[in-house]
């Protein structure tokens, strides 16, 4: 019993230091400055009265309606609603679209026709290299909305694809997720903070 406790432990132990170091890694001065870039087009759509859509696979999936939730309810503090859509949540039109098109094109065909100039386009991918990110970040990108990238320490395409790219230091799926959500928590009360003060 003693030594599967202290296996576990270890292995807990092991995981939570992969956490601290990607975290680390991953918030740097330059990627702070990344960080500070991305919450200033985001204050400005807001402000401007123009909406974040955020869209993601699996588990950056559920962190995009996460953090779209964050702005439509609230993060920390009492302010107006702030436009935000997670292009994840209707099942009528991924499915239809992944059927009727191609799966690449389920995120892109809600950006043609959701999306208008002076958006942001918030896309997560801890590859870099999903089809259907890419695709909206082109789309977006023909429609005069800045787009902004998540990703791993590879970067993948979607390095060189969006406006912005924030890549957390790791290689490892679960720990590149962490960094992601630790980064759109901070976006979120930076950005409430600024547009909550807006006289």
């Amino acid at each position: 019993m003693k030594t599967k406790t202290f296996s576990l432990r270890h292995q807990l132990d092991a995981i939570f230091r992969q956490n601290r170091e990607a975290i680390d890694k991953s918030f740097t001065p330059s990627q702070l400055e990344v960080l500070e870039r991305i919450a200033e087009v985001m204050t400005g759509a807001f402000r401007s009265g123009h909406k974040i859509l955020l869209c993601g696979n699996g588990g950056s999936a559920a962190d995009s309606q996460h953090i779209a939730a964050e702005f439509v309810g609230r993060f920390k503090r009492e302010r107006r609603s702030l436009p935000a859509l997670a292009l994840t949540t209707d099942t009528s039109i991924l499915t239809a679209v992944g059927n009727d098109y191609a799966y690449e094109q389920i995120f892109s065909r809600q950006v043609e026709g959701l999306g208008e100039q002076g958006d942001v386009l918030i896309v997560l991918s801890t590859s870099g290299n999903s089809k259907n990110i890419l695709e909206a970040v082109k789309t977006a990108k023909a429609r005069g909305i800045t787009t902004v990238g998540l990703t791993g320490s590879s970067g993948g395409a979607l390095k060189s694809a969006a406006d912005l790219c924030f890549q957390a230091q790791s290689a490892e799926t679960p720990h590149i997720q962490e960094v992601h959500i630790t980064a759109l928590h901070a976006l979120s009360e930076v950005v409430e903070d600024q547009v909550a003060f807006q006289k």
